[in-house]
């Protein structure tokens, strides 16, 4: 996976407009929980889809950052937590062990 790292809060927003053109996945993931280290080793196993850019936030480290994800997107805070970003809204998110490229895939298209 070709991560794009988030650490400054108007990333979010760049984000936001980028969704305008093609669709952006946020991960945030937790470096202190063997869940979020499971699937952020999955995302990064699985090939990378065509198409969307891949945004990778330590939420340990800026936890403010995460806040703001939360607030803006209006969606529930989870870690480790997938959110697909499209036309400049969350569409999709998901937690724990049920984040999936599969299914990231196939919101973005739908």
């Amino acid at each position: 996976m070709n991560w794009k790292i988030i650490t400054e809060e108007n990333q979010i927003e760049e984000i936001r407009e980028q969704s305008n053109e093609r669709p952006q996945i946020i991960f945030k993931h937790s470096t202190r929980c063997s869940i979020s280290s499971v699937a952020k080793s999955r995302l990064d196993k699985a090939s990378e889809p065509e198409g969307m850019d891949f945004h990778y936030l330590d939420l340990i480290r800026y936890r403010a950052i995460s806040n703001k994800i939360s607030q803006d997107f209006d969606v529930h805070h989870e870690s480790p937590q997938i959110l697909l970003i499209k036309n400049g809204e969350c569409i999709y998110d998901e937690s724990h062990l049920s984040i999936s490229i599969d299914e990231v895939k196939q919101q973005a298209i739908a």
